[in-house]
């Protein structure tokens, strides 16, 4: 798949696995739209074997572009997705360069190099490359690639560690030697010259070991880089010590001028960036803090049943079916669902909130959550790979290895910033030798701009905030896929948000009992709830629940019989009871009364009500609601006074649906919409200029998520449909969306505050070095300290208060 090459008409060809064909009409209709496409020339779908081919213009379409295609005739393509572990690169430029190398690479679909978290994400077509191939790529650039897998966590680890301790050890020998070069220019410039320290050997031997042991780094990336065809920080670094150690050489040795000798500029500049990395390599690791968290929630083993006892096993021995034991203060091994036993369980570390929930029988656990109170027995439903939790773990790993869209213009620049630095520096190295005749100056300058250049920090700008941002909105149950949605989420002026399930809690619950007879309110409600005590519909489970949370014994009915449309008769304790509809009663003659204003009252209300008569007389009416979240009205007015315009969008009818939306403080109500005409609504939002948010349960609202600008799947973490969504809540409070906003907007304004600091330094320090108002100690120095302060102002995120 030629997707990335240069060219005039250049021909390319790209093979896709397609699913969901069921017939001989699916292929010809994807066959149809690809020879649509502007730049495709042939495209021929094969339903047997489930591919379809490609011949196309690679200036004038790309494979992304072939495949969007596919999937909005409704099919899919299925892709291999590979993450490479990357060695050798040292800053942006390298990043830039091996992502363009695995970019050109036919069957890749995308490529996306993570210079912050020295790695590669990799979208492709198996059937026209390997990952064999995507290494032999990585090397010909002149790096090393190996495919990363779970268990390349500890490997990681302790590479990061051996990396750390070579740094610093790299950085305390370069510190001792340096450091007597630089207190001979110190005592030079106060006017009392230690003799010793101004011999040009003692001043060799000292700075020699610096340049080329210390440097030695330096000066095997700038080989790879320049053997695979580009240039990076390293070329930068070693021409610019180079330079100075072989120009203090002449003059000490050749030239008899032993005044200007800069082997301290070298050596330092060396010093300093050692430093620099060092404290760069610190900070980077705690980037990726959140995951290293997550995965140590993993509890390492399981008391399970087996054989009628009870046995301690791995948790990776657990499979679904098994009977699990937790006992008060242990993890919960595995996702599952409660058999026996009751208890409260802290769900902190994955939602958010500190409040432990109450878990019953029939309840649904979630793996690595705490158990605070009693005992119980659950059935594990799903383990290994598939709980929640490693779900979590493989999301917030793939957000961190995404790039959000304003890091474009930083990729674009670093490309092409080291040999732009590099005609600057020679540029300045040649006026000031033939226009200001001192080639003394000309040298230093030179090397000051080659030195205080650093693409590093504009490469580390965005991923450094993108993996702190992530990690931190997966440790309050925000679970955000990549670096788009989070820059997007910031933009969004206009929120739908589904009523059921959303705003209220999607299970109806018994509201009001109100008695138009001689009974008792509890007489009604015990008469409705043992008339509805066989019944399988919502309401009616909502009454009996009702009773029996009011204590109320129930017996049974002798008689039952369901009028559909209507409602229910059944004869209890002897006596003919009818609970229902308006319809239901005029059918049997009972007259409401004054009734008919209380049942407005309720429907107002956007309450169902439901009216019982005893031996044709009318003796109360009961309602039942959909009742609203707890935090849904906080969270409406939080996301209001954030600018957002709020819509409700359900199918009930309008009456129902304003009555919700005024308990909440909603103006914009979408009512009678059905489920398939959600995403026309916000479409519509869409075309009139809107940056469309669309809140919903994930999976019904699915169509209405995918068309929205941001989808956010809103759930209890294990209902929830992750893929479904931009973003996935695993709590299921509304609070999780202002939340979101709101580390959407911190995060992208740390971005712009980094690449500001990134743009700045080298705009300002590159023409300041030029005309010779740094050093290369200054120069050395600044650079150094640059790609920390980005890195620093990204951890500072992890102090953004989100609550």
């Amino acid at each position: 798949m030629d997707n990335k090459k240069d060219g005039g008409n250049e021909p390319g060809k790209a093979v896709f696995r397609v699913s969901g064909m069921t017939c001989a009409a699916c292929s010809s209709r994807i066959e149809k739209r690809l020879n649509m496409v502007e730049g495709v020339h042939k495209a021929a779908v094969n339903l047997a074997v489930e591919k379809a081919t490609v011949e196309y213009d690679v200036n004038r379409v790309s494979p992304e572009k072939l495949i969007e295609v596919i999937r909005d005739t409704g099919y899919d393509v299925v892709l291999d997705r590979v993450e490479l572990r990357l060695k050798g690169m040292t800053c942006a430029a390298c990043a830039a360069r091996l992502e363009k190398a695995l970019n050109r690479l036919d069957g890749v679909v995308k490529a996306a190099v993570n210079f912050a978290m020295g790695n590669a994400t990799v979208e492709y077509n198996a059937s026209q490359v390997t990952v064999r191939d995507m290494i032999k790529a990585v090397q010909r650039a002149g790096y090393d690639a190996e495919e990363k897998t779970r268990e390349d966590e500890d490997i990681e680890k302790k590479e990061r560690e051996r990396e750390l301790r070579q740094l610093r050890g790299l950085f305390i020998m370069s510190a001792i030697l340096s450091f007597p070069l630089v207190a001979a220019m110190v005592f030079h410039l106060i006017g009392s010259p230690i003799e010793i320290l101004h011999n040009p050997w003692v001043q060799m031997s000292l700075a020699t070991p610096v340049q080329f042991v210390v440097g030695y780094r330096f000066y095997k990336g700038a080989y790879h880089a320049l053997k695979g065809g580009g240039a990076n920080m390293d070329v930068l670094v070693s021409i610019g010590t180079t330079a100075a150690y072989l120009y203090s050489v002449y003059n000490g040795f050749f030239a008899g001028d032993v005044m200007n000798l800069y082997f301290e500029a070298s050596a330092v500049v060396i010093t300093l960036i050692m430093l620099g990395k060092y404290l760069e390599a610190v900070a980077k690791g705690k980037t990726s803090e959140a995951i290293k968290k997550l995965m140590g929630l993993r509890a390492k083993t399981a008391r399970v049943v087996r054989d009628g006892r009870e046995e301690d096993i791995p948790v990776e021995e657990v499979v679904i079916g098994d009977i699990v034991v937790v006992r008060p203060g242990e993890k919960v091994p595995v996702d599952g669902e409660i058999k026996e036993g009751r208890s409260a369980v802290d769900e902190s570390m994955l939602t958010g909130e500190s409040i432990p929930v109450e878990k019953n029988p029939g309840d649904t656990v979630i793996g690595a959550t705490i158990n605070k109170t009693g005992s119980f027995k659950f059935r594990a439903t799903k383990v290994g790979r598939d709980t929640v939790l490693s779900q979590i773990v493989r999301m917030v790993e793939e957000a961190q290895g995404s790039k959000a869209p304003v890091q474009k213009l930083a990729d674009k620049i670093s490309g092409v910033f080291v040999p732009v630095v590099m005609v600057i520096a020679l540029i300045s190295l040649l006026l000031w030798w033939l226009v200001a005749k001192d080639l003394n100056a000309g040298i230093i300058n030179a090397v000051a701009v080659l030195v205080i250049a650093c693409p590093c920090a504009l490469g580390l700008a965005t991923p450094t905030s993108v993996m702190v941002g992530t990690g931190k909105g997966a440790e309050n149950g925000i679970l955000i896929k990549g670096g788009e949605y989070l820059q997007r989420a910031h933009e969004i002026d206009a929120l739908i948000l589904d009523k059921t399930g959303t705003i209220t809690k999607g299970k109806p619950e018994l509201t009001d009992v109100i008695s138009t007879g001689s009974l008792s309110e509890e007489e009604v409600l015990r008469f409705a709830a043992i008339t509805e005590r066989g019944s399988e519909h919502p309401l009616g489970e909502a009454i009996v629940k009702g009773a029996r949370e009011r204590g109320i014994e129930l017996s049974e009915a002798s008689e039952f019989e369901a009028v559909p449309g209507h409602g229910v008769v059944a004869v209890i304790e002897g006596k003919r009871i009818l609970l229902g509809n308006r319809r239901l009663m005029q059918k049997e003659g009972v007259s409401l009364g004054d009734a008919e204003q209380v049942l407005s009252r309720l429907e107002t209300e956007g309450k169902t009500a439901m009216l019982m008569a005893m031996e044709g007389s009318l003796a109360g009416v009961l309602a039942v609601a959909d009742t609203v979240k707890e935090n849904s009205k906080k969270a409406v007015e939080e996301l209001k006074s954030m600018g957002i315009d709020i819509y409700m969008i359900t199918g009930d009818n309008k009456t129902t649906a304003e009555a919700i939306a005024r308990q909440v403080g909603i103006d914009n109500v979408l009512a009678e919409v059905l489920p398939e005409h959600k995403a026309e609504e916000v479409m519509k939002l869409i075309k009139a200029g809107k940056v469309t948010g669309m809140v919903g349960d994930g999976i019904n609202d699915a169509p209405a998520l995918a068309a929205a600008d941001v989808g956010f799947a809103i759930g209890t973490g294990t209902d929830v449909a992750m893929e479904a969504a931009d973003i996935t809540l695993i709590g299921g409070d509304l609070m999780g969306i202002v939340l979101a906003v709101r580390l959407s907007r911190a995060t992208m304004r740390n971005i712009k505050q980094n690449l500001f600091w990134a743009f700045a330094y080298n705009s300002v320090g590159i023409p300041f070095a030029a005309l010779g108002f740094l050093s290369p100690v200054i120069a050395g120095a600044a650079m150094a300290f640059s790609s920390v302060s980005v890195v620093s102002n990204a951890l500072r995120l992890k102090r953004v208060k989100l609550r």
